[in-house]
């Protein structure tokens, strides 16, 4: 049988609200050795992602990308990156839309997404809810027992 979501995530994963501050969720990151965090609403609906990748350009830590405003101001998404560089809450600065796969997705399914997105992690949702995390380390894990 081939494996799936379910039988390689990571259940007991740590999340942040989307009014959460900036410091919280690096924070928090740090605390839980997490380089991501799922992104929830009031009714705990996974909306998106917070991750190093989304903190590290930050006025706070002189990083924010430098250049005239103008030229800034032209570039296409500069409203976007000087939110992700100024915002203060976990809203300003998450990655949307949250890309999910379900429970049954496979390994190879998940393998594919992670690779042709981008990306490092994805949250596994049931109906909407969050229910675990399957990240590179996971798929990689799995390798090893081979």
């Amino acid at each position: 049988m081939k494996m799936q979501a379910q039988d390689v995530m990571t259940t007991r994963v740590a999340t942040i609200g989307a009014g959460a501050s900036v410091r919280e969720a690096a924070r928090l990151m740090h605390e839980r050795g997490v380089s991501a965090l799922p992104v929830l609403n009031d009714k705990a609906r996974v909306i998106g992602m917070v991750s190093e990748g989304d903190l590290v350009r930050r006025r706070e830590l002189d990083t924010e990308t430098e250049g005239s405003w103008w030229l800034v101001a032209l570039a296409q998404g500069a409203a976007r990156d000087y939110l992700k560089t100024h915002g203060t809450t976990v809203r300003d600065v998450m990655t949307r839309p949250v890309i999910g796969v379900r429970p049954s997705a496979s390994l190879k399914q998940i393998a594919r997404l992670l690779h042709r997105r981008g990306i490092k992690r994805v949250p596994v949702l049931d109906a909407g809810r969050l229910v675990g995390i399957v990240s590179r380390a996971d798929l990689v894990r799995q390798l090893a027992r081979r």
